[in-house]
């Protein structure tokens, strides 16, 4: 009997479903289209979305060849789901967009002298309780968007080991909170006065390959209203995007990294050791498998470029020549990479941030783009500024990690729907890192199929995670390996220098640009 396995990702534009056989190959897709909303200063989604889109997903899929061995389900890291003692959502769901807990942020790292990014969870509880939120007492569960969705199909509060370590930082040793920051935590005396402790409220960690429940009938039905899917399908431990990417791109192994690019992006590597220093420009998060890893990651990559070729592509159905999204985005993306334009791209200047960004210091975000008299404006140059400002501020955090601490980079993988397009953002990609990029044939398949691996993975969890991809997943895989060219490597730190000495333009436009809510 053929075995099928299910990845479910809740990505910031679409929750994706796929459906791979036992070589990987991905039988079937659907997804639901969906994005944040910025309600009241909180960027957020509703729940009802949550589970809308995940039916959706599921019904788009069309008819199962096949009853399914395994599944598991992925999302967007960190952020902020609180629950009482009766599941009921004490406040609305704070993404990982959301960068006003800056003060936990800076205590907390202080506190643990280890990096608390503004994004994490225990960020998010400690602002509130800081902030005196009135829900903070009632509090009984945090999770991610992706233990929360797990819990509604098992009913079991766990959470993958690379997802929990979004939440509070992750002992490598043991694959469990680390004990000593939990104390620290709770003896800070805003935190000592709640009714909780903080082990009780945060799911159990779990590695990859350890069994995390199975499908009750209530999540049959939340999944699948017409019972195509039948209860008692085994689950993988729910993970974090950044997890299913490094699976996705085969960069579980000490030495290896991944660019994962869509809303947002992060730069990921396996260490070989802790850092020595704190950073707060690098998050230190832990592989599906456990091992500890750096992570440069930007609030803003897509968004603001994909409003730009949304507005050509109005251009070109005004004046009678609609195109559709693969001609647009080729057509535009190869602009910036052809013969007549400027390395740095001819004085031009972009910034993408449609929220704020922790890694330029920006507490909120006003897209704006930028250029002096004599600049040569060119569709090349306009084009390839757009692609040079969105792998600008993940360029921050990643020369930390390989110029201040000297991380040895073997391999760097980029994966996600900008590398559809072949060559161009792998090109700009090496450029900005100096250094080889490959993107693999499942480049554009991203965490949804990269979560089906790790459905997989259940049935062959006695040899490592890494051995397991690169014998069984990644043997025969097909990929492109693009150099960093010179002339594009001076080219991009030239335009990095003008970048990092224009961000003043940026602070000015949050002073002068109202910011619009809901």
């Amino acid at each position: 009997m053929k075995q099928y396995f299910l990845g479910i990702e809740f990505g910031s534009t679409r929750i994706k479903a796929v459906l791979l056989d036992e070589k990987h190959a991905i039988v079937k897709s659907g997804d639901y289209t969906w994005k944040s909303s910025l309600e009241n200063g909180v960027w957020t989604y509703h729940m009802e979305d949550v589970q809308e889109g995940l039916r959706t997903a599921i019904r788009n899929l069309g008819k199962l060849p096949g009853k399914i061995s395994a599944m598991g389900v992925s999302g967007m890291m960190h952020g902020y789901l609180a629950f009482d003692k009766d599941w009921n959502l004490l406040a609305p769901f704070r993404t990982w967009q959301n960068t006003n807990t800056h003060e936990a942020h800076e205590k907390l790292s202080e506190l643990f002298q280890y990096n608390i990014p503004e994004r994490w969870s225990v960020a998010h509880l400690y602002q509130a309780v800081l902030n005196h939120e009135e829900h903070v007492s009632k509090v009984d569960y945090i999770t991610t968007l992706a233990g929360y969705v797990h819990w509604k199909l098992t009913g079991e509060k766990v959470l993958g080991v690379g997802d929990a370590s979004g939440m509070f930082p992750i002992d490598p040793a043991t694959h469990t909170y680390e004990t000593e920051f939990i104390k620290r935590f709770d003896a800070i005396e805003e935190v000592a006065a709640q009714p909780w402790k903080l082990e009780n409220l945060l799911p159990r960690p779990l590695v990859a390959g350890t069994p995390a429940g199975t499908l009750t009938a209530e999540g049959a039905k939340l999944l699948d209203p017409t019972g195509t899917l039948q209860p008692g399908v085994v689950l993988a431990p729910p993970e974090g995007d950044a997890g299913t990417g490094m699976v996705a791109t085969n960069s579980v192994r000490v030495r290896t990294g991944n660019v994962s690019a869509g809303t947002s992006i992060f730069a990921m590597v396996v260490l070989e050791h802790k850092l020595a220093r704190l950073h707060p420009e690098v998050d230190l998060v832990t592989t599906p498998a456990g091992d500890l890893a750096g992570m440069s990651h930007a609030n803003n990559f897509t968004s603001d470029l994909n409003a730009w070729v949304g507005l050509f592509g109005q251009f070109a159905a005004a004046i009678g020549q609609p195109v559709d999204a693969g001609t647009l985005y080729g057509t535009l993306f190869r602009a910036a990479i052809a013969d007549d334009v400027d390395a740095d791209c001819g004085g031009l200047l972009n910034y993408p941030f449609r929220s704020g960004e922790f890694l330029a210091g920006l507490p909120e975000g006003r897209p704006l783009f930028a250029r002096s008299p004599e600049a040569r404006m060119s569709l090349g140059n306009f084009m390839r500024t757009q692609l040079f400002s969105a792998f600008s501020p993940v360029k921050i955090g990643m020369d930390v990690m390989t110029k201040d601490e000297g991380v040895a980079v073997d391999s760097l993988v980029g994966h996600g729907g900008i590398f559809t397009t072949p060559k161009v953002a792998q090109k700009i990609l090496a450029a900005a890192f100096d250094t080889p990029i490959k993107v693999m044939a499942t480049a554009a398949e991203g965490g949804a199929w990269g979560m089906a691996v790790l459905a997989d993975y259940l049935w062959h969890a006695d040899q490592p995670l890494a051995d397991y991809l690169d014998t069984r997943v990644f043997a025969d895989a097909a990929s492109t390996t693009e150099a960093p060219d010179a002339n594009d490597v001076a080219g991009f730190e030239a335009f990095f220098d003008r970048f990092r000495k224009g961000l003043p333009i940026e602070h000015a436009a949050i002073e002068s640009i109202p910011l619009e809510t809901k």
